[in-house]
């Protein structure tokens, strides 16, 4: 007769126990930054572009829905790069770990995830329209080092491991001082990059710092009364640190002014080609142009006004003589972005123009530096190329710009609009006399006039600022005589130059443009 332990059935390994879930995990972690990390410092050493991070957020930025987009930038503004890179990187470091314990359970898939990874990065790099064969080179050194370091890592778990049984021998120490140091491997190589990024972003400033020449027809004179005295208003020019910036680009393209080139090709009787110190030495012009994005929510901040200094698109184009037919130009970023300017806002007599300067400096780098576009009129997505490089001349039935196939209008004519800046939504302010002030828009149009209006009552026309041009904003002021303790809703809206009244009508940013009434809520005590 068999004793009752023969009858038992065979004893199964336990699953692994939460306490012993985080060594292959850590495995992963640093097997990945190590990979990482060096990848990083090879991209700022061969291929600054080919950053496997940056390269994946770009392309992210290229496939996420106009939605998703609008919603990020609605939530984060202006750090919306910061939180897509802090988001790729704690995605990276779930897959790490997932990695890990893949591989300490069933070889070769944790490996295999590693590879996958790599390969999205190494298809962001080479994807981009200005890629070469160098950027293939940090993704593929991501792949390498990291698999290696996966599998020299978890062939060294602690022993036991495996088998949920915890320990606390030579072997644990040792696989802590194996994965401390594939960490640290990464974090050097992490710091090394950026250190060689610093260094190159140091050289870049030092060579941007150039003397601007003077403007050969110098900017329309600011009013004297183009500025009124209120605290908190919006100052009539923006300045540069402070302007909006709203691009594709994670990496600030660095674009050595001495190899800059433009060419005007397409449907053109003539191509042009024009390095940085041919531009310089035409008669610059110098205006003062109000720019804005489409992305910009009613009552929003991605909007400013700059004393711009560069040379009209409309003269170059005169020397490429377009041919019949061509009723758009597809402006070129060096990092690939495309826009769809509508031929006639870069012929007629608006300010339209390669400029090279910013409020008398020269442009920043991330503002396009060398050379950008400047158009009145148009929002960003659709003029206002950074780092330009190529104006095609095409058709809008042709070719479309990068934000077009996207979900977004073709053309983007700025939408009129005005804003309060004081007093600011859920303030508290004293009762009796309060100013309210903000500024108001309508691009290559102008403003004629501006109105208030406290809760229901009725619609109070308030004092505008002197204008600088069609182009700019302008301010205004209105003074509550009368406010009385309480919650209170405060409106406002503009008359362009034409007559047209600002719609209350509310739309999203997408496909053109927000509309609606600017309205704040204000407690008076």
């Amino acid at each position: 007769m068999a004793s009752p332990d023969t009858l038992s059935p065979p004893t199964r390994p336990s699953p692994l126990p939460v306490l012993g879930f985080w060594r292959p995990a850590a495995a992963g972690v640093a097997a990945a930054l190590a990979g990482l990390g060096l990848a990083e410092l090879t991209a700022a050493w061969i291929a600054p572009g080919a950053s496997p991070v940056l390269s994946v957020g770009a392309l992210v930025i290229d496939i996420v829905p106009a939605g998703v987009k609008e919603l990020v930038i609605g939530l984060f503004g202006t750090a919306d790069k910061i939180v897509l890179i802090v988001t790729i990187i704690l995605v990276l470091i779930v897959i790490a770990a997932l990695a890990g314990v893949l591989e300490s359970r069933r070889p070769p898939y944790g490996r295999v995830l590693v590879v996958l990874i790599g390969a999205i990065a190494l298809f962001a790099a080479l994807s981009r329209s200005s890629a070469s064969t160098f950027d293939a080179v940090p993704a593929v050194v991501a792949m390498g080092v990291s698999a290696i370091a996966l599998t020299f890592l978890t062939t060294r778990l602690p022993l036991g491991v495996s088998a949920a049984v915890e320990s606390d021998g030579p072997d644990r120490r040792r696989f802590l001082v194996y994965t401390g140091a594939t960490a640290g491997v990464g974090l050097l190589a992490l710091i090394g990059g950026q250190l060689k990024a610093a260094a190159t972003r140091a050289a870049d400033t030092a060579r941007a710092l150039f003397t601007l020449p003077a403007a050969s027809v110098p900017a329309a004179a600011i009013p004297a009364g183009a500025s009124f005295d209120v605290a908190g208003i919006t100052p009539l020019i923006t300045p540069n640190a402070d302007f909006y910036r709203i691009d594709t680009a994670l990496s600030v393209p660095r674009i050595d002014p001495n190899t800059w080139r433009l060419k005007i090709t397409g449907m053109v009787e003539n191509e042009v080609e024009l390095n940085f110190a041919e531009l310089l030495a035409l008669p610059l012009e110098e205006s003062t142009t109000t720019l804005a994005c489409v992305s910009n929510y009613v009552g929003g901040d991605l909007i400013g006004n700059a004393t711009w200094l560069g040379y009209p698109i409309r003269e170059l184009l005169a020397r490429a003589k377009p041919t019949s037919g061509a009723d758009m130009v597809l402006s070129t970023s060096q990092d690939g972005f495309t826009a769809s300017t509508p031929i006639e806002a870069l012929t007629d007599e608006r300010n339209a123009i390669l400029a090279v300067g910013m409020n008398g400096e020269p442009l920043p780098l991330e503002h396009g530096y060398p050379v950008r576009m400047v158009v009145p009129g148009l929002y960003g997505y659709v003029s206002a190329t950074k780092w330009v490089v190529e104006l095609k001349l095409t058709r809008f039935d042709q070719e479309q710009g990068y934000w077009t196939p996207r979900g977004w209008s073709e053309r983007g004519p700025v939408k009129l609009s005005s804003r309060i800046d004081v007093p600011r939504a859920g303030s508290s302010v004293p009762a009796g006399p309060v100013v309210i002030a903000g500024v108001a828009w309508s691009q290559h149009v102008g403003v004629s006039a501006v109105a208030v209006q406290i809760d229901d009552g009725p619609w109070q026309d308030a004092t505008l600022a002197d204008a600088i041009s069609v182009d700019t904003w302008r301010q205004w002021a209105f003074t509550w005589t009368d406010a009385t303790a309480g919650q209170h809703s405060v409106r406002v809206r503009a008359t362009d130059s034409d007559g047209l009244v600002q719609t209350s009508v509310s739309a999203d940013v997408a496909p053109d443009g927000a509309t609606g009434l600017h309205e704040v809520s204000v407690t008076v005590s």
